[in-house]
Formats: structure tokens, C-alpha cells, sequence
């Protein structure tokens, strides 16, 4: 506040963290004046619903009423339900406040270095560690995700180029499967694997959540039939561009094996190694 009253400027405000509609109105309003691009990092979770494959920007996103928004104080506050259409309000907080040059962006699970949350780093970790992997679902269903350091360059160039509006952040650039993913992270090992893929029902049935234990992965029907696949056209048309996926696997495996034995016991999303068995041993058992 002290700088901008003594008169301070930036080329560009990067908002990552916001979660909450009034600090951003906060944080914007205060720097109307003192700066001349606002980037507000926001997230695909920001649309009313995830049904329609290959949606754009121009969907609908959530909505929240002014008593629940409210209520929301601090971080404690949000949940799974109000997240989304928190994001969205805040998007329209940093519109507000820079109205012809703000940049939204709206990405889907970063992932690679630093990634604290675990949900990408399962997979290498799991397939560097071999034997049978349980898979979920079908080979084909849809994922997608983006390296923290594609979304950092990218939004360098977007600053750069001036060029405001709204945004999907994900990746990659050609439609990835679960199974694409799988197998490509298998080419960057030499181990003795196998995969053995396990429908959505049965996993359900013996209590393996998507996303969470089966990480980056949610099976695509009903309301999430278009979770998996926004379209980046638009994000492309402005630069957004991507590393080879064998990159990203080495930078998460080298953070991941840097990190504390403590820690590396402790994952923080992903299948325990002991409920895997358990639940490939109830799938062969269902096969004989």
C-alpha cells in the first residue's frame, strides 16, 4: 500500500493464490492504477459443470449468492462445492478492477517440481517401482495436466504479447489417455511391469477413488464426461506450448527422490502399495 501511494508502478501483477473473491478486490482495486497487465491464475474447476467434451472459454461458469459467498473467511472455508464458483467470482473481481487488461487463466492439475499435492507424482513413482501396476478404467479415457514450468513460460509470453482475455491452462497438445500417459511414462524405465487395467465400477465397489487414489484420472461419463477434455485451442492460438512428457516425468521423479525418506513414506494422494494388492487380488479372483 505504502508503494503505491508513493507512487509505484509494475508492468504486471501475477496473482497465483486468491481463492477468495475479496482479496482480489483488494489486491486489484488497489493496483488499478499502479499497474498495467493483472494476471489472476484461476482453474478449469471455475465452470458450472464438467459434462461437455471439448468446451471453451465461453461455457458457463459456477455460481455462488452473495450469503454464501460471505461466509467464505479464510481457506478453511472453501470446500469441493463453493471452489469453483469462488475462482469464477474472483476472475470477475480482477475484470472489475483492470476492465481492459486483465488475463485470466484457468488450468487443470499443474504438475512436475515442487508439486506438494502428489496427484501426478503416483504414476512415476509407481511405475519406476514396477511389478503388476493397477490401471484405471479404460486405456482410453481422457487426461489432462500441465508442467508448472510450460504454464510459467507461457505466461511470460502472454504478459509479453499483451494478449488479455480468458484462458484454459491445460495440456498436452494432442488429446493424452490414461493409457497414453502410462505407457509413456513406462518408456522412460527399464523394470520388469505389467498393467492390469480395472474398470471404473469395480473400483468404486472396493473404495478406490478417482483423482485422488487413481490420480489425474476420473472416469469420463454423466457430469464429468467432459472433465478431461477442455479445449486449448485458444491457449494455443497464444503461445501456449509443451515439453515432451518424458521431461516432465524425470523433473517429478528427481524432486520426488530429493525430497526427506520421511516424506517419500508419507504421499499425500495415490494408492497405498497394501490396498493395491489387495484389490488386484479381489479382480483376478473375479476373472477365475
Amino acid at each position: 500500500t505504502k508503494a503505491v501511494a508513493d507512487g509505484r508502478r509494475w508492468d504486471v501483477v501475477i496473482d497465483n493464490t486468491a481463492s477468495i473473491p475479496r482479496w482480489v478486490t483488494e489486491s486489484a482495486g488497489a493496483l488499478t492504477d499502479a499497474a498495467d497487465v493483472y494476471l489472476y491464475t484461476s482453474s478449469i474447476s471455475a465452470y458450472a459443470d464438467s459434462s461437455t467434451p471439448g468446451a471453451d472459454e465461453t461455457a458457463a461458469v459456477g455460481q455462488i449468492s452473495a450469503e454464501d459467498e460471505a461466509v467464505v473467511k479464510t481457506n478453511k472455508d472453501i470446500t469441493g462445492e463453493n471452489y469453483g464458483p469462488l475462482k469464477a467470482r474472483c476472475e470477475e473481481e480482477a475484470r472489475k478492477a483492470f476492465p481492459d487488461s486483465t488475463i485470466v487463466v484457468r488450468p487443470g492439475l499443474i504438475v512436475g517440481q515442487y508439486d506438494r499435492s502428489d496427484r501426478f507424482t503416483y504414476w512415476p513413482v509407481r511405475v519406476h517401482r514396477g511389478g503388476e501396476v493397477m490401471a484405471p478404467g479404460n486405456p482410453d479415457d481422457p487426461v489432462q495436466f500441465i508442467d508448472s514450468r510450460d504454464l510459467g513460460e507461457w505466461y511470460v509470453r502472454l504478459v509479453e504479447d499483451r494478449a488479455f482475455g480468458t484462458y484454459n491452462g491445460v495440456g498436452p497438445r494432442s488429446p493424452m489417455s490414461i493409457g497414453g500417459l502410462l505407457h509413456g511414462i513406462r518408456a522412460t524405465v527399464d523394470n520388469e511391469i505389467s498393467f492390469t487395467w480395472v474398470d471404473a465400477d469395480f473400483l468404486e465397489k472396493h473404495e478406490v477413488a478417482p483423482w485422488m487414489h487413481m490420480t489425474v484420472w476420473v472416469p469420463p461419463v454423466g457430469e464429468y464426461a467432459g472433465f478431461s477434455s477442455s479445449s486449448i485451442q485458444r491457449a494455443l492460438d497464444a503461445g501456449l506450448s509443451f515439453r515432451p512428457l518424458a521431461d516432465t516425468v524425470k523433473t517429478t521423479l528427481d524432486y520426488w527422490n530429493s525430497l526427506p525418506e520421511e516424506r517419500r513414506t508419507q504421499p499425500r494422494a495415490g494408492l497405498p502399495a497394501e490396498k493395491e494388492q489387495e484389490v488386484l487380488a479381489a479382480w483376478h479372483a473375479r476373472e477365475r
